[in-house]
């Protein structure tokens, strides 16, 4: 079996946002819920639940952002005076 790049779904406090999946995006994420659980070998999760974990995971992996990011960043920004 193929190793999933979504590792443990952690707790956190949560905020509530409501989106629109297409049928076939909510579809994959309940076949993903499935895979992920045999794989981890814990419970199965919401289909919903994935979704967080799998943002921050594209957000944290994609180079574009994190440069954008760097540059936005005031620790990068020179000292006024």
């Amino acid at each position: 079996m193929a190793k999933l790049r979504l590792g443990v779904i952690e707790s956190d406090k949560p905020v509530r946002l409501n989106v629109e999946l297409p049928a076939s995006v909510h579809r994959d994420l309940a076949a993903y819920a499935e895979v992920h659980a045999k794989e981890s070998n814990q419970q199965p999760v919401e289909p919903s639940k994935l979704i967080a974990p799998m943002l921050a995971k594209f957000m944290a992996t994609d180079r574009g952002f994190a440069k954008a990011r760097r540059r936005k960043s005031p620790l990068n920004e020179p000292a006024q005076t």
